[in-house]
């Protein structure tokens, strides 16, 4: 059996609130490619390769890279998907999203042609219910806990809320939504790279009070030394994110104890097959990890989520349902019910294509 096309299509998404925003960026459309690998038989999978600018991929450079890479696919086993990914690998170096799409889509065929849910290739369940975080884009303190609320009242224990850098802002924001919310509800922070060390370790120690879970990459990407002295000078549980664009930096910040706890991002890690590999690293290292942010269609959400159901562990529940404020989404068949997402139990990712991407119903 052979592969015999790769198609794809765009897949961009509006957001439902087109200002929503964080430090780094405001999208009113989440930009993207649906990758379709085919065979002749007819089997096919869908995979989506995500185009955000900030994480180093822009929507006409992942589509580049797209049709650099199909070559790699074509005439190939579906089976084969080591082999495949490591000829990617070693004819364009990076591009991680691209690589990612086309991985989803390997996945997705392979386990339509055998006819079993995509979570089969990767051991099976662990759970079949994964608890969800919602985020709360910034705003003013009062609009930010009255939109915390509205998601607390649609079930979420979990929110994540983004913060921009400046500390009394960020402790008047965290404040107003702790005295909304009360005080059962989960809180992770996310400044999004916007503090220095210093101001990090002096704005996370006035949110104390507040009972934080987590703080995700409080410091620019790069200061990793920054990084660490903020990990061991507060008491919240320290996460990298844009640190760890690759397992190799995975296996970085893991074996230099650099944080608590590493956001594992499928388009970033370059697919599903690298996201498991990195969470192997955090398991063997005693660090913490959870499946971050998966900005994009339900078919992006649904195969994070069956790999989630797969990890031995999981710390901190998981970012997929994003897609729940964002329009025009082609695929349908997964939804969140009271903040949690159950694994679908259909064949492959186990969502279904409503109409072709990038075309009005």
């Amino acid at each position: 059996m052979t592969i015999t096309a790769v198609d794809v299509y765009p897949c961009n998404l509006r957001q439902e609130d087109p200002t929503w925003a964080f430090a780094l960026a405001t999208y009113p459309v989440i930009e993207g490619w649906t990758v379709t690998i085919s065979t002749k038989s007819g089997a096919s999978g869908h995979g989506y390769a995500q185009a955000i600018p900030h994480i180093g991929s822009s929507y006409e450079g992942v589509r580049a890279a797209l049709d650099v890479l199909k070559p790699c696919v074509i005439g190939k086993d579906p089976f084969n998907i080591e082999e495949i990914l490591a000829h990617m690998d070693a004819v364009l170096v990076g591009n991680a999203p691209a690589k990612a799409g086309i991985d989803g889509a390997l996945h997705d065929l392979v386990a339509n042609l055998l006819n079993v849910p995509l979570n089969r290739l990767f051991g099976g369940v662990m759970r079949t219910i994964v608890p969800q975080i919602r985020i709360v884009p910034i705003k003013a303190p009062a609009e930010m806990a009255a939109n915390a609320c509205k998601l607390v009242e649609q079930g979420y224990q979990y929110l994540k809320i983004k913060m921009k850098g400046d500390v009394a802002m960020d402790v008047a924001r965290i404040a107003a939504i702790r005295d909304a919310v009360g005080g059962e509800v989960h809180l992770t922070l996310d400044p999004n790279q916007s503090y220095s060390p210093k101001a990090a370790i002096q704005a996370l120690t006035r949110m104390e009070p507040y009972r934080i879970d987590l703080v995700e990459q409080p410091v620019p990407a790069h200061d990793l030394t920054g990084l660490k002295l903020v990990t061991q000078n507060v008491a919240v549980a320290v996460e990298a994110d844009e640190s760890a664009m690759s397992v190799s930096d995975v296996l970085n910040l893991v074996s230099n104890r650099i944080v608590d706890a590493v956001s594992l991002k499928v388009p970033k890690l370059g697919g599903l097959r690298n996201t498991l590999l990195a969470a192997r690293i955090c398991e063997v290292g005693s660090i913490r990890y959870r499946i971050g942010a998966t900005f994009g269609p339900r078919l992006h959400a649904a195969q994070a989520l069956h790999l989630a159901a797969s990890l031995p562990r999981l710390d901190y529940a998981c970012e997929l349902a994003e897609f729940d404020h964002l329009l025009d989404d082609p695929y349908e068949g997964i939804a969140v019910t009271n903040g949690v997402m159950t694994v679908p139990e259909r064949v492959g990712s186990g969502v279904v294509m409503r109409k072709l991407p990038g075309v009005a119903a």
